[in-house]
């Protein structure tokens, strides 16, 4: 994923979560706040009380998949934050990526026209 297109600063993630709306799973929790840019971003947080680096990382990487998949179903200009919970450390891809569109179900970020 390109630079401008993930969230890094501590800042921008505070203000998602706290003027966001969320959806929960038992795998992870997708925080969502739409933004002024015409282009939407993404930050990914797996906390290192979930299990070693290259752990973390593997989920990580699938959240960052399915997120790019998704893109061009997703409604563009929302700032999302994917927060990574326990479970989605033992889930396969397939939970995890349904558990995403059951989130995002939930916060209306799917496109009407596609």
């Amino acid at each position: 994923m390109k630079r401008a297109t993930t969230l890094k600063e501590n800042y921008e993630f505070r203000r998602v979560y706290n003027k966001g709306k969320s959806g929960v799973s038992p795998f992870l929790v997708v925080y969502a706040r739409p933004n002024r840019g015409a282009r939407s971003r993404l930050g990914v947080t797996v906390s290192a009380k979930l299990g070693h680096a290259v752990a973390r990382n593997r989920v990580r990487r699938r959240l960052r998949e399915i997120y790019r998949l998704a893109q061009p179903r997703l409604k563009q200009g929302y700032d999302v934050v994917l927060v990574a919970r326990g479970r989605a450390m033992r889930c396969s891809y397939q939970e995890l990526e349904q558990a995403f569109a059951r989130c995002c179900e939930r916060l209306k970020l799917w496109r009407e026209d596609v």
